[in-house]
This record gives structure tokens, C-alpha cells and sequence, in this order.
């Protein structure tokens, strides 16, 4: 009598885990839909997933706790988050959409699987239990192995062909072969130069090697500022600093005692 009793009732410390920690499953599962960037939706996908886990293993799952943190939180997720980090992907990126139409099939997808979850929900039956002494009789992973390939033999068998093909899908998605003879250096020179682009390196920041601030532009043989040393970004701020004036005129200072140096050296000479 006991036994269905403790089968039929919840206790205050598990009611109490599962308000706390259902809300911020949500809550990561919400931030993963909504939030731009992709690094950051992942890291909720995490978290929600590391929550899922818990709560297999206050519901006496131990395996299947430890496979969620392992193989899904531990391996499949954090390679996504490591590809994600490297490749670089951005906000810009979600925004453009490659197949016409996706959106909208995608949220009629979306529709499906809230009615297939609605429908599950609504069939569940909420009058009786078994409990978790009589699921785990002969032990969780027997238990949970008799289910996949007794029951649910043909849900496990779908799941694992569609698991394949997006698998599949992903590899010739991501694989690029090339149509065209690749281009040599000569010939991608000789492009260059027919379009007009700056062949030689640009020129580095400073007046004269007196300055080396970025925020400086160099200056050409006529004493005009050369927009290509500044960065473009400084520039479109105004954060640039235009010294060409008193470079200029430091420059006719020295042109000047060159000339009176050389002329007093000059009259020496003639006078000897």
C-alpha cells in the first residue's frame, strides 16, 4: 500500500527541483530558438539538455542520465559549439535564406510536431502508474532496451533512418567540388591589373616615419594625405588626425636651412 502511494504522491524536495529546474529548461530552450547569435543558442541548448539529465536521474534513469550528459551534452554538443566558434558563423548568416520557402516550411513542420505533442500528451494515460520500482525490476538499461525494441522498435528505427539522412544531407550540403580549372598566379595577376585594383602593398601609417599612429594618414610626394593608410573605419568615425599642414610646413623649413646651409657653404668655398 505504501508503494502506490509513494507511486501517486510527490514529495516536497522533487516538486520543489522540477519548478526551478523545469522553468530554466524552458527558459534555455526558448533562449535557443530566439536568441541571433549561434554560439549562444548553443550554450543553452546545453544547458537545457545537462537539466534534462537531472531529471533522468532523480527519475532512478542512471543510463540514461549519464548517455544524455555524455553522448549528447558532452560530445554531439560541444562539436557543434567548437565548429560553430571556428567557422565563425554569424547573425547575418540566419538572415538569408538559401531555399525559397523554408520558413514557411518550416514552421508548418513546427505546427505538426506541436499537434504529434499535443496528441502524445492528451493519449498519455494520468490515472495509473507503475512506478519506477516496477520499470526498473530487472535493472534501467533492460528495461529501457526491452521498450526500444519491443514497443517502440518502429519509432527507434525512423529516428535512426532520419538521423542518417540529415547526416547524409549535411555532408553533400557542406561539400563543394570544383567545376572550374583553378587559376594560376600569373593569370590571377593579370586579372589584377585589368580590373585596375592596387597591385603593390599598401602604405603604412605615419607622416615620414615621425608617426606611427593609425590614426594618421601618410602622406604622398605632393604633401597631400593618402586615404588608402587609414583604416576605413576610422575614417567613416572621424577619428583621423590631419597633420599634412604642419608636416608641409616643417618640410619648408628644412628645404629653407638646406638651401641657406648650402649657400653659406657655397660663398665659403668662392671666398677661399
Amino acid at each position: 500500500m505504501s508503494a502506490q502511494l509513494a507511486a501517486y504522491s510527490t514529495s516536497t524536495g522533487e516538486a520543489f527541483q522540477f519548478w526551478v529546474l523545469g522553468t530554466i529548461a524552458v527558459i534555455g530552450a526558448l533562449c535557443t530558438v530566439f536568441l541571433k547569435r549561434a554560439v549562444h543558442s548553443a550554450l543553452c541548448l546545453a544547458g537545457t539538455m545537462i537539466i534534462l539529465a537531472v531529471f533522468y536521474l532523480a527519475n532512478g534513469a542512471y543510463f540514461l542520465g549519464i548517455v544524455q550528459i555524455v553522448v549528447y551534452t558532452g560530445a554531439i554538443m560541444m562539436l557543434f559549439l567548437f565548429v560553430v566558434m571556428l567557422v565563425g558563423v554569424t547573425a547575418a548568416d540566419s538572415l538569408k535564406e538559401t531555399i525559397k520557402g523554408q520558413r514557411w516550411l518550416a514552421l508548418l513542420c513546427g505546427l505538426g510536431f506541436a499537434v504529434l505533442l499535443f496528441a502524445g500528451i492528451g493519449n498519455a494515460s494520468l490515472s495509473e502508474f507503475n512506478g519506477l520500482a516496477q520499470a526498473n525490476a530487472n535493472g534501467n538499461v533492460e528495461g529501457l532496451a526491452a521498450l526500444l525494441f519491443t514497443k517502440y522498435v518502429f519509432a527507434f528505427e525512423i529516428t535512426g533512418a532520419l538521423l542518417i539522412t540529415a547526416a547524409v544531407g549535411a555532408m553533400v550540403l557542406t561539400h563543394r567540388e570544383r567545376t572550374e580549372r583553378a587559376k594560376t598566379q600569373r593569370e590571377l595577376a593579370e586579372e589584377r591589373v585589368r580590373k585596375g585594383t592596387h597591385l603593390p602593398p599598401l602604405p603604412a601609417p605615419g607622416v615620414y616615419a615621425r608617426h606611427n599612429a593609425v590614426d594618421i594618414a601618410g602622406l604622398l610626394p605632393d604633401g597631400t594625405p593618402s586615404e588608402l593608410t587609414v583604416s576605413k573605419t576610422l575614417r567613416e568615425r572621424g577619428q583621423v588626425r590631419d597633420v599634412s599642414t604642419e608636416a608641409i610646413n616643417d618640410l619648408k623649413a628644412l628645404e629653407q636651412r638646406a638651401e641657406e646651409r648650402l649657400q653659406r657653404t657655397n660663398s665659403g668655398e668662392a671666398a677661399k
